[in-house]
């Protein structure tokens, strides 16, 4: 039997208009989806009538178990000659796992292809009105995981970038702020959290770095979240341009 072909492709950060058209070609012509849980649903109508859709999305605490099914079933549906889509939020190359993904692919001789998308670190703070970088604020731009915040060296971030981007840091929040302002970061540096980015769910909290997770606290922020933090955030009072979630705002003063 001919071995089939496995596209690793990014949905993009939660509008279905934002994946790429070569993104949206692939769930077209694809045999079988292998799907996360953040991605929007209404991407899957692109699919084929006959097509098998797989739900593998990774709850908290699940992660490794899961991942390890998910590279069974690319592994063993290309091997039954389909074309796979494995269909993964924003970009698949940022924090997404598709390095591990096309490891186990390549090992096991199966053809594949990476498929960009609009990462949520740009896009999510876009839709609230921040762009991550500006000639006057911010040349400067890092993407880290809040997931285990121990393991960033923020005192490197402080010092170097102007732009801090968090993925993963909601559940960590008031860590990860302590973290930058014990590393040298200025308590009154202007942060924002931006809940459910680029849907019809999305609030954001604008804030100060000291202030940030307390006023997250109060207005029931949750994941999926990305945080910003640096200059760039002052643009919001003037740039934002997303209608939000009605009453889901909150701009501290001192962001201004």
């Amino acid at each position: 039997m001919t071995v089939g072909k496995v596209y690793l492709v990014g949905a993009g950060p939660g509008d279905e208009k934002l994946i790429t058209v070569y993104g949206r070609e692939c769930l077209e012509r694809a045999d079988v989806i292998i799907y996360d849980r953040l991605i929007n649903r209404k991407l899957l109508r692109y699919s084929k009538p006959d097509a098998e859709l797989l739900y593998c999305g990774k709850e908290p605490g699940k992660h490794d178990t899961v991942q390890e099914q998910i590279h069974e079933l690319l592994v063993w549906h290309a091997q039954q000659g389909k074309t796979v889509v494995r269909l993964k939020g924003g970009d698949p190359c940022i924090f997404g796992r598709v390095g591990e993904e096309a490891e186990v692919l390549a090992k096991a001789g199966i053809p594949f292809e990476i498929v960009p998308g609009v990462t949520s670190g740009i896009a999510v703070p876009a839709y609230a009105g921040i762009p991550v970088t500006h000639r006057d604020y911010a040349a400067s731009v890092a993407m880290v995981s809040g997931h285990r915040s121990e393991r960033i060296d923020w005192e490197a971030l402080t010092r170097g970038c102007d732009t801090i981007i968090v993925y993963m840091g909601a559940a960590n929040l008031s860590d990860i702020c302590g973290r930058l302002m014990a590393a040298g970061k200025p308590s009154d540096t202007p942060a924002a959290i931006i809940e459910w980015g680029t849907t019809e769910r999305q609030r954001t909290v604008a804030a100060t770095l000291s202030t940030l997770s307390d006023e997250a606290e109060q207005a029931g922020i949750s994941h999926p979240a990305i945080i910003i933090i640096g200059d760039v955030v002052r643009l919001r009072e003037t740039l934002q341009w997303f209608p939000e979630r009605q009453g889901g705002v909150v701009d501290a003063d001192a962001s201004s």
